[in-house]
């Protein structure tokens, strides 16, 4: 009787084991990511491209608004994981010996709909809350209306104002920090094993806690990767974005053990 109430349990359900990672394992993950990115070939670069695009458009939207600009450029980065959910799915495909096709990655959300709208409406509030954190911090170092780009590039590598770049980027670390925490193996976790948005996010945060050095030096790898994309105009984001989702797909293969996986579970 008990054996079978342990098989109608749903095995979606159950935590996953997070295992210990090196930070060696990093080159693991990047060269495995432009693996994929070449087997994915025109569909992986669909997904960089959707990125470019999106900074493009908050560029010409933004154009004399940089408070608001800055704020919104940054929760693009936040929304980074959910935007990455088709790179994923591009992974698993190469993975499984699938053909890399677009298409049905586009619809991948659709096989965990409620967890992943759920995360991705926490990731949504995130980003309003850190566009409006934005506005107040300009606000009250520039107490005489907002600054134009200039202004802000001038402030910063002048240290004219060292202050609001400390309280800027301390801010904006907080809430990216929070974001990669709860989302270093969320999603790839919901697409993989159709988990519970709460479950998935737990256990990012326990990867996150079991592995701190090399998840940190990880967060500091994606920094470079999308500064290298934003230094560029935003035309870099169409090579690194893909990189980035590929490798993070790998990162997560690596920190979550497969042998307590709903597949591997239906097996024996």
């Amino acid at each position: 009787m008990n054996n079978n109430t342990q098989r109608t349990e749903n095995p979606a359900s159950r935590f996953p084991t997070i295992r210990p990672v090196a930070p060696a394992a990093i080159l693991g993950w990047l060269r495995a990511g432009w693996h994929d990115c070449r087997q994915g070939g025109l569909a992986s670069l669909f997904y960089g491209a959707c990125f470019a695009a999106a900074g493009w458009l908050m560029q010409m939207v933004f154009a004399k608004a940089y408070a608001l600009f800055a704020g919104l450029t940054t929760g693009f980065l936040l929304l980074g994981p959910f935007l990455a959910l088709g790179l994923y799915d591009l992974s698993r495909r190469i993975e499984h010996g699938e053909p890399p096709q677009l298409a049905p990655t586009l619809a991948a959300w659709r096989q965990n709909l409620a967890n992943v709208g759920l995360f991705a409406a926490v990731l949504a509030v995130v980003l309003l809350v850190w566009a409006r954190a934005s506005i107040v911090v300009f606000a009250l170092f520039f107490a005489g209306g907002l600054p134009t780009f200039a202004d802000v590039v001038r402030t910063v590598l002048t240290f004219e104002q060292a202050d609001f770049a400390l309280v800027y980027f301390a801010v904006g670390g907080f809430f990216a920090t929070f974001v990669f925490a709860i989302s270093v193996v969320a999603l790839p976790l919901m697409l993989d094993r159709k988990t519970d948005a709460i479950t998935a996010a737990i256990a990012s945060l326990v990867a996150c806690g079991r592995n701190p050095g090399t998840m940190l030096l990880w967060a500091a790898c994606i920094v470079v990767l999308v500064s290298m994309g934003f230094a560029t105009l935003f035309f870099g984001l169409i090579v690194t974005m893909p990189l980035v989702g590929h490798a993070t797909w790998h990162a997560y293969r690596d920190l979550v053990d497969h042998d307590d996986s709903p597949e591997q579970g239906n097996r024996h």
